[in-house]
């Protein structure tokens, strides 16, 4: 996974100033490779939309994968004929890389892309983009796995599409229902930030940006979408499939070990609603309760079985403190991650240190308790055991949680963070000679990768 600098902070959500007539506000981007035969009637009827519906300017990109059939030419002769369309050609495959390209490169502030077979029905273009003009939504995407979706296609297209959401929803913790739709849209102010971050160049570049734009706070606005399956599709499920697993892995890896600088994609403080400051309630507490009540739950359940364990073979005194060891131990590291959001190896010995701190205190109320239980009874069984140190454990877990909010894990002070990134300045550009365009690259010796000359 690469590290690559981003641009800077997510901007705030505004909305987007009316502009003139000849400005385009919507970018449609229409990635095609050998498309000769359903390029020109596909761009035709998505251009006659727009003009009979879109109530701003527009611009359709038709941006050729490298075809080796006459795709190049119809769209030079679409972009002749139609004055709202342009063409680029790119020398290499890859629908990531063809988005990544012309997005970088456009001046539209909504950007939008859309398969050329136009599964999708079109009534749903203008409430997809309509949140981002609004300043509503970051992004936009099409599901077809939303109820009030109408769907046509066969069982195994079904089938592949609703195991490949839930493989997303179990290893991303995403929260989007259908990442593989094509039909999205993103402000341009936010691609600029989240594109250099994105690494794949194909078909898992659209799953890669999602994941990334949500784990960064942006707002994702889906549409149910009416779609009709394309039975002449020349996408190769299988390779698709498993390059999208691939995907996954690497992505899911990097989050783990916070290879990627999320952390610096922070929204300018106040454009979140969530950062008001509220009287008598301090900021991000009903989350963190309710987190750190859940992670509770689940370290006693834990502790517990560990406990029964580590009794068969020793005193109650030393199964407690093993026991309590190796919960405190998974307590704090899952409490650093999920209850208090810190990502990163950053600080985490540091975090485990003051974790057994925590711990020793812990340890002093439930081996306190056991020695009282001792006092009172002389045999007391497994089940009275139990009882006491859960007791005595509910207590910990409240002392443990004022001490991890206030000591473990405080809240950062704030920062300025009111200040705009500057735009991204994209390694490749489009020099436009008439009504086409090819990409020429800013360092002939780098590879055609934008990514790659940072």
């Amino acid at each position: 996974m690469r590290t690559d600098s981003s641009p800077g902070s997510l901007p705030a959500r505004e909305h987007l100033p009316a502009t003139g007539a000849g400005t385009p506000v919507l970018d449609v981007v229409v990635p095609v490779y050998n498309e000769e035969k359903d390029l020109g009637p596909c761009v035709r009827r998505l251009h006659e939309h727009l003009t009979r519906t879109f109530p701003y300017a527009f611009r359709i990109t038709v941006a050729d994968n490298a075809s080796t059939d006459a795709t190049e030419h119809v769209a030079a002769l679409l972009a002749a004929d139609l004055v709202e369309v342009r063409s680029v050609r790119l020398e290499q495959k890859g629908r990531g890389r063809a988005l990544r390209t012309v997005w970088s490169a456009s001046d539209a502030p909504v950007l939008a892309y859309m398969d050329v077979d136009l599964s999708t029905d079109l009534n749903a273009l203008l409430p997809l983009v309509a949140p981002l003009i609004s300043g509503h939504s970051d992004l936009a995407i099409g599901s077809r796995l939303a109820r009030s979706s109408r769907v046509v296609r066969g069982a195994k297209r079904e089938f592949i599409s609703r195991t490949y959401n839930l493989i997303l929803r179990g290893s991303l913790q995403a929260r989007f229902s259908d990442a593989q739709c094509g039909f999205k849209a993103i402000r341009r102010d936010v691609a600029q930030v989240l594109l250099p971050l994105v690494e794949d160049t194909g078909w898992f570049f659209d799953t890669e940006m999602l994941v990334l734009a949500e784990r960064a706070g942006c707002r994702i606005h889906e549409v149910p979408v009416d779609w009709v399956d394309d039975p002449d599709s020349t996408v190769h499920i299988v390779r698709t499939a498993t390059d999208d697993l691939k995907g996954v892995w690497r992505v899911g890896r990097a989050l783990a070990t916070g290879s990627l600088p999320l952390d610096r994609l922070a929204r300018p403080f106040g454009d979140d609603p969530r950062d008001r400051e509220l009287t008598g309630v301090p900021q991000g507490l009903a989350r963190q309760l309710v987190g750190f009540c859940v992670v509770g739950v689940l370290s006693t359940l834990f502790y517990l079985l560990l406990y029964s364990g580590f009794r068969i073979f020793a005193g109650s005194q030393v199964a407690n403190a093993l026991a309590l060891l190796v919960s405190a131990v998974a307590n704090t590291a899952a409490n650093r991650r999920l209850t208090f959001g810190v990502r990163g190896r950053g600080g985490a010995v540091r975090h485990q240190a003051q974790g057994l701190v925590v711990f020793g205190i812990g340890l002093a109320l439930t081996s306190g308790s056991l020695v009282a239980l001792s006092a009172a009874t002389t045999d007391p069984d497994h089940s009275t055991e139990l009882a006491v140190l859960i007791a005595a454990n509910l207590a910990a877990t409240v002392l443990r949680f004022l001490l991890f909010r206030a000591w473990v894990f405080p809240e950062p002070p704030a920062t300025d963070a009111g200040r705009m990134p500057e735009p991204a300045v994209p390694d490749q550009y489009l020099v436009w000679s008439d009504a086409t365009a090819r990409l020429q690259p800013v360092n002939p010796a780098a590879d055609t990768d934008p990514r790659d000359g940072r």
